[in-house]
């Protein structure tokens, strides 16, 4: 089983990077896991949202390994804590044994091909993050979740 991580564009914040290194580092230490960072869309400042979400969605859906169980970070998705993000991990690393394959969107969300793609969503927060440091939350709380897993004293209760 493997898990990965698909994200829209570019990380081109260095602290983010050094973030993401690590920490993709860490959760390799567990399963085998991939980021994967897709291209920009080509002028997408000069796209309507609906256009720029639709051209997004072909670059995710080309990458959608078939049977992968997808699942979206989406501001509208179950709201989960470590721990009970930890526990969903674990049923599906161990119930369904099927690869994994998180979303991060663009700024405007997926389109609506992508949504019928998807398993699930995620909300990592009630608050908006910026596109770029989200991916860096997200790969610490999954780390978070391995180690929760495993009864590790990274997480302090």
């Amino acid at each position: 089983m493997r898990i990965r991580t698909l994200s829209i564009g570019k990380t081109n914040i260095d602290f983010i990077n050094v973030g993401l290194t690590e920490y993709n580092k860490r959760i390799s230490r567990y399963i085998k896991y991939e980021w994967e960072e897709l291209p920009d869309v080509k002028n997408a400042a000069r796209l309507p949202k609906s256009e720029l979400k639709k051209e997004e969605g072909k670059l995710i859906l080309k990458r959608i390994t078939p049977g992968e169980r997808i699942i979206l970070l989406d501001e509208g998705g179950k709201k989960h804590t470590s721990k009970s993000f930890a526990k969903w991990l674990e049923d599906g690393v161990n119930i369904q044994a099927k690869d994994l394959c998180f979303v991060i969107g663009g700024a405007y969300g997926f389109s609506d091909e992508v949504y019928l793609k998807a398993e699930t969503k995620i909300s990592i927060s009630a608050m908006t993050f910026n596109h770029q440091i989200i991916r860096l939350i997200f790969t610490e709380q999954l780390y978070r979740a391995f180690t929760i897993i495993r009864g590790e004293p990274y997480h302090h209760e």
